[in-house]
């Protein structure tokens, strides 16, 4: 298949798949007598795990990690489940800052009562500058 094809299939810009070829990250496609990049069924399998991986917020870094480990399927699962709960204990942290943000933003709002930004206590706690 094109890029064209393989992009539309799996939501990816031919650009990011360029990318994702010279960085090593998919295998370099092989060329049609007219040059053009001919994509197999396992560069849209390989896409298709690094659009997931990097939807669940994988870097790039443990992406390439994951594809490595995925190519030994009788080694132990275990570097592959140390990952996903490094992953899981950041989005876990990420989500107790966003929970404190808020918190603070919702003190904030309720903070002002005025009408005027001379008098707005947000402004005020911001720091305002003179």
């Amino acid at each position: 298949m094109r890029i064209g094809e393989l992009a539309k299939a799996t939501g990816t810009k031919a650009e990011t798949i360029r990318y994702y070829e010279r960085e090593g990250i998919l295998p370099v496609a092989d060329r049609t007598d007219s040059n053009y990049r001919d994509y197999s069924q396992n560069h849209l399998a390989a896409l298709t795990f690094v659009r997931r991986a990097r939807g669940l917020g994988f870097s790039m870094a443990q992406v390439r990690e994951l594809l490595a480990l995925s190519d030994h399927d009788e080694k132990p699962c275990e570097d592959v489940d140390q990952l996903v709960r490094q992953q899981l204990s950041d989005v876990d942290s990420k989500i107790a800052d966003l929970t404190t943000l808020r918190e603070e933003l919702a003190q904030l709002s309720r903070s002002c009562q005025s009408d005027r930004i001379g008098e707005c206590r947000i402004v005020e706690s911001l720091g305002r500058r003179n």
